[in-house]
C-alpha cells in the first residue's frame, strides 16, 4: 500500500479530524490514499461514515495506544 500523504490530527476533536481530512483527500488524485492519525474516539464511525457518503474507501483502521490510524482510499 503506497501513501501519499499522512495527515497529523491528533489533539483535535470532532469535527476537526473529518474537516482535515476531507481538506487533504481534496488534494489527492483518484486511488491515491490518505493516511489519517488521530486521537478523537469518534473518528473511527465518523470517518467509516464520512468516507462510504464520499465514494471513498476506508481500507483499513488500527488502533496504536491511544492513536487511531485510518487509511482511506479516494474514490
Amino acid at each position: 500500500m503506497e501513501v501519499i500523504k499522512v495527515l497529523d490530527a491528533k489533539g483535535f476533536a470532532c469535527p476537526m479530524p473529518i474537516v482535515k481530512t476531507k481538506k487533504a483527500i481534496n488534494e489527492l488524485e483518484s486511488g491515491q490514499i490518505l493516511e489519517i492519525h488521530t486521537t478523537d474516539k469518534g473518528a473511527k464511525n465518523d470517518l467509516t461514515a464520512w468516507a462510504k457518503s464520499g465514494g471513498h474507501e476506508l481500507i483499513k483502521h488500527e488502533e496504536n495506544h491511544d492513536v487511531l490510524k485510518f487509511w482511506v482510499k479516494k474514490g
